[in-house]
């Protein structure tokens, strides 16, 4: 197994899945502008292996992610807006890097994930949430908004749900999430490995290649009017055809065989 060392999460890789642990349990796994950097750094990495297949995000202790954390807000709201916008980007750059990974992503929900927090849940291409998790978009609450995470939000739940989801800051219960489109899966705890354990693998027997075009696919093709998606989808599907791995995947069903990346 390997492992790296940060000050506020933990990550660790092992048989093709890296599993990202937000580690600051004594404020409910909160971020700071530590965290945020070591996030977009940890992310970078992932990108460029080979060897990483599947990526697990989740928190130590009983929270998922509490959101911004106090102290680092206590400085934050004496900064000036030059520094503020500073301070806001490297949170949008963050979040971009985990929604844009080309490694399919899950957020495993083990508790209450509030605020920004629910933006790492929505930058996840899959969340799975313990059935004890209560989810806010809270900032209203605070005179703010929750905007770096909107992008994301809105695509997962659409604008129905965030107009009423951001406008009151109410707790969702984990179902109320769900019926949302913000998470996939609601189990009890001691199940939600279980149930991730079989996604990851569906992950991991389908192409890596193609699985991270599919991610290019679905942040494309809705922004597309038809007539541009009908040559861009075709361009798409006939360079697959013929690369590498599309000739092995194909070949491996003509030839009911496992293909060569699930060895």
């Amino acid at each position: 197994m390997e492992q790296e060392k940060f000050e506020t999460i933990r990550f660790d890789s092992e048989n093709s899945i890296a599993r990202i642990t937000l580690n600051r349990p004594d404020v409910h796994n909160a971020f700071n502008d530590v965290m945020i950097k070591e996030l977009s750094t940890v992310f970078n990495d992932i990108g460029d292996r080979s060897d990483i297949r599947v990526v697990i995000l989740t928190g130590e202790g009983k929270s998922f992610c509490a959101g911004a954390d106090l102290n680092w807000m206590r400085r934050v709201k004496d900064f000036s807006y030059e520094d503020n916008l500073k301070e806001s980007l490297e949170l949008a750059d963050m979040l971009f890097k985990i929604y844009t990974c080309p490694k399919p992503t899950i957020a495993r929900v083990n508790g209450a994930a509030i605020g920004g927090g629910t933006g790492l849940v929505a930058v996840c291409d899959i969340a799975v949430a313990a059935s004890r998790a209560k989810f806010s978009f809270s900032e209203v609450k605070l005179g703010l908004i929750p905007a770096c995470i909107s992008p994301y939000v809105m695509k997962k739940c659409g604008e129905g749900n965030c107009r009423e989801f951001f406008l009151t800051g109410e707790r969702l219960v984990a179902e109320k999430a769900h019926n949302a489109g913000l998470v996939n899966i609601v189990a009890d705890l001691e199940e939600i490995d279980e149930q991730i354990e079989q996604i990851v693998h569906n992950l991991i027997t389908s192409g890596p290649d193609a699985i991270n075009m599919c991610k290019v696919l679905l942040r494309t093709i809705a922004e597309l009017p038809f007539d541009k998606a009908r040559t861009y989808t075709a361009e798409v599907i006939a360079k697959l055809r013929i690369s590498v791995e599309g000739q092995e995947g194909m070949a491996a069903f003509l030839e009911k065989r496992k293909p060569a990346w699930t060895k």
